[in-house]
């Protein structure tokens, strides 16, 4: 299995609001990187096909790709699910459960700023046209810096949430901010989910962890000869990748504020 460009997404909007807009791309752009992935001959796969590869299963083809989109805003449905159903396409969804809509009523809660989510009326109906729904936590908190009781609620509250509304089972995990540790990966696998992406800035592979999937970010500010470069194999590290001195440290120093109630954020990263 050659390196696989695993890219990740979250708003497809021309407006975004602010703290969203780093990590957006608008219609245009996205419609212009789908034609970039076809031009250079990269079959899209489900992301079920890659985590199979990576267990030991059937091999993927030779040059693929996999879609994958984080939080739940609602330009999905409207604006993204309409682009892959014309190009055939597959993609997963990760939601955060407690940033969804009820119809006609209000969230649960999330740590997310305000932003147009999806409803659970929209997220069953993309779950029944083929998009593979997948589970983000309740709350979108750092999870490396959780433990006990609200640990486990995010990890594993959240597939009950997405299974109690899609009456079947849901596989598919994203770490909120990429922030995950041994430890949590062990409860998300306790939890039941067979894989886990994270970030990592990086192509997966077939020796990459099925429980910390390296993906490939699409930002505003992603050069287009980076975008295509990516979709040649270029143009970033293969995973897995050791986890780096500095990330540690960066786990250790976000662990102390937010026992001292303090918590600090910070850019996505692996």
């Amino acid at each position: 299995m050659n390196p696989v460009p695993v890219f990740l997404y979250h708003s497809v909007v021309e407006d975004p609001p602010g703290w969203i807009a780093p990590f957006t791309v608008t219609p245009r752009v996205f419609t212009e990187q789908l034609d970039r992935i076809a031009d250079a001959g990269l079959t899209v796969v489900p992301l079920r096909r890659l985590v199979a590869a990576l267990r030991g299963g059937p091999a993927l083809p030779p040059r693929s790709a996999v879609l994958t989109f984080d939080d739940g805003f609602a330009d999905f449905y409207w604006t993204v699910a309409p682009a892959l159903a014309d190009r055939d396409l597959p993609a997963t969804l990760y939601v955060t459960t407690g940033a969804v809509h009820a119809p006609g009523g209000t969230p649960r809660g999330s740590l997310l700023p305000p932003a147009a989510m999806l409803n659970w009326r929209q997220i069953a109906t993309l779950d029944a046209c083929g998009i593979e729904i997948g589970g983000h936590t309740r709350t979108h908190p750092q999870l490396d810096t959780q433990s006990g009781r609200r640990l486990c609620d995010e990890v594993a509250g959240c597939k009950q949430d997405l299974e109690q509304l899609l009456s079947h089972p849901v596989e598919a995990f994203a770490y909120p901010h990429g922030y995950s540790s041994p430890s949590v990966r062990r409860k998300v696998q306790k939890a039941g989910w067979s894989s886990a992406c994270g970030v990592g800035y990086a192509f997966s592979s077939p020796n990459d962890h099925a429980l910390r999937i390296s993906r490939l970010m699409v930002r505003a500010d992603t050069p287009p000869e980076l975008f295509r470069a990516w979709t040649e194999g270029r143009g970033a590290p293969v995973a897995p990748l050791p986890e780096q001195l500095r990330t540690r440290g960066w786990r250790a120093y976000r662990r102390l504020r937010a026992r001292l109630g303090r918590p600090v954020g910070g850019p996505p990263t692996d």
